[in-house]
């Protein structure tokens, strides 16, 4: 289950007026008929070419990060006043950082936007307080250079089951469910809306909900249909609860816009801050996320009812009419702000199953996967009571042990993940990082004295890059007197089959002739990293476009024709002529 919102004041500084503010957005938003005010958007003239606002979230009604950013009373002792972020701040605060990748890809969405649509007006610190609800801005920055997320970011599956049911929409492509959608990505689209709204944010010819360039221009244009004017608050509103319709929703992402109009500043990616509740619980790749339907009081956590369970419909109907909102149900989560909380069962329902008896691995206990990559198959275990029958709900907890870099889907080490019907369950995705060697897994089921269940792991390091060809970049001689140095960078190029390849290893090394390839001891040489002379280098690796410079070579004081032997183990072999001639007598 989802952690309730909490309502305590976070940790951190604010001033006075900011603290106001942000309660003032956490507050004002909560009169009488706000959350039905989200359909009235559907009357105002509409963009050539846009689909309309749907009147289902999103993320389907997804579960999403509750931390609220720190408004700490100035004037308490060990308190600070400054700003997050702002210039002369002495203290600026991690909850104002965001990735660097990830804030380009707002930045970049809210100018595409400024240019397309420019009576919305989108901030994009409106765009960063989404992503920090909706994905804690990608798992603290958790992209490759692209901007795409280095592990998938999954929301819960929407099987009915404490969420809405969504049945699946688009066979597994982006979600890997083809039985049930779920929530991707960064900004946490479902299939269906990302078939309906999904942009190319970074030019790249492709619309990837994981990317997060991708996924800002998309969340942008989907909060500017309609003809909406966000520095309208009714408006501001209204497309926020387009998002998620829930007034808790609503109140955490306006907390945390208020809090980054104040002041943010770029961090590396990786290394920002994750979400206090983060973690893969309830089987979110993004972390634990606060309940989209009741605030946190205890109703069953985001459920809807197939009726009114945020399908999302396509923007209109066969016939070119809107999609009706369907009617909230008493009970649903969908009603007015202030409406009875039903309180949680303090007991057990009839026909609760009791824990398990035993666990046994499912498949293979033998795992392995190439640095950097996903494991193909992940850990599994099915849960049976001491009549052998599988066991369902029974939560099953795997850790990775040992010295390692893999990590589970979300950046954790550890997981628990309920069992199905059948009594299985299954890890998260596993991750190898980029340090090799074994490691375990280790299933075991929570609260149950039963014997765990061991995987073992292996990260295989990855394949040589290799290349058939190298060739110079100029064909210029390389001619020098004695006792100095060739003038000018030797820079090759490295190919496979045609291609530039990045990382290829290089060898470096003076020969005495072609017909006779032994390593001379006299002529031109290198110098290493204490300055000596060597005449032999291997440590050198192509960059990203396949290319190499080489260190300074020097002449040495014999003079005559040379030959350098440059040679990758693709088995490229390029030979460069280098002339040295006699020293200036001046």
């Amino acid at each position: 289950m989802a952690p309730f919102i909490s309502r305590r004041l976070r940790k951190g500084a604010a001033t006075t007026a900011v603290a106001a503010a942000a309660m003032a957005a956490l507050t004002a938003s909560q009169a009488p008929g706000v959350v039905s005010t989200d359909h009235g958007d559907r009357n105002q003239e509409q963009r050539a070419g846009e689909p309309a606002p749907d009147d289902t979230p999103i993320d389907g009604g997804s579960s999403y990060h509750t931390d609220l950013p720190p408004l700490v009373t100035p004037d308490k002792p060990g308190s600070s006043t400054d700003l997050p972020g702002l210039p002369g701040g002495s203290s600026i605060k991690p909850e104002a950082g965001i990735p660097a990748s990830v804030l380009a890809a707002y930045k970049k969405a809210e100018a595409a936007l400024r240019e397309s649509n420019p009576g919305c007006n989108l901030p994009w610190q409106l765009l960063a307080a989404i992503g920090k609800v909706e994905s804690g801005q990608a798992r603290g920055g958790n992209v490759d250079a692209g901007g795409t997320t280095v592990s998938p970011i999954l929301g819960p599956v929407l099987d009915g089951n404490g969420f809405a049911l969504i049945k699946d929409t688009d066979g597994g492509a982006y979600d890997g469910d083809s039985a049930h959608d779920r929530a991707v990505g960064p900004m946490q689209f479902i299939p269906s809306t990302w078939a309906s709204w999904g942009r190319d944010g970074n030019g790249d010819g492709k619309k990837d909900p994981n990317n997060i360039y991708d996924a800002a221009l998309a969340a942008g244009s989907y909060l500017c249909a309609g003809g909406r004017d966000l520095s309208v608050k009714a408006h501001l509103d209204r497309a926020i609860l387009g998002y998620n319709h829930s007034q808790e929703y609503l109140n955490t992402v306006l907390s945390w816009f208020e809090y980054y109009k104040r002041g943010t500043h770029e961090v590396p990616d990786g290394t920002g801050v994750l979400p206090a509740n983060g973690g893969s619980g309830g089987g979110s790749g993004s972390g634990n996320k606060g309940s989209g339907k009741d605030g946190g009081k205890g109703k069953d956590q985001g459920k809807g009812k197939e009726e009114n369970a945020h399908t999302l419909p396509k923007p209109s109907d066969e016939n070119g009419n809107s999609t009706p909102t369907p009617t909230p149900k008493p009970g649903s989560g969908d009603e007015t702000p202030g409406s009875p909380t039903p309180k949680p069962p303090t007991t057990p329902p009839p026909g609760t199953p009791s824990g398990p008896g035993k666990l046994t691995a499912v498949g293979a206990r033998e795992l392995s996967a190439t640095a950097g990559t996903h494991f193909a198959r992940s850990p599994r275990v099915k849960a049976v009571d001491a009549a052998g029958k599988p066991v369902a709900g029974a939560r099953v907890k795997y850790e990775i042990l040992g010295e390692t870099g893999a990590r589970f889907i979300g950046l954790v080490r550890s997981a628990t993940v309920p069992t199905g019907a059948d009594g299985t369950a299954t890890a998260p995705k596993l991750h190898a990082g980029e340090k090799t060697g074994a490691f375990t897994v280790r299933a075991t089921a929570v609260g149950q004295e039963v014997a765990p269940v061991e995987f073992t792991a292996t990260v295989k390091a990855r394949p040589v890059p290799q290349a058939d060809a190298l060739a110079r970049l100029d064909d210029k001689e390389l001619t020098a007197p004695a006792g100095g140095s060739f003038a000018g960078p030797l820079t090759v190029t490295a190919t496979n089959k045609g291609k530039a390849t990045a990382g290829v290893p290089v060898t470096a090394t003076m020969i005495t002739s072609a017909e006779h390839p032994d390593p001379a001891d006299k002529g031109p040489y290198f110098l290493d990293g204490a300055g000596k002379p060597v005449r032999t280098l291997t440590a050198l690796k192509t960059d990203a476009s396949g290319q190499l410079t080489l260190p300074e070579i020097r002449t040495g004081d014999q003079t005559g024709t040379f030959l350098l032997r440059l040679t990758t183990e693709g088995g490229a072999v390029l030979d460069v002529e280098l002339t040295v001639t006699q020293a200036d007598a001046s």
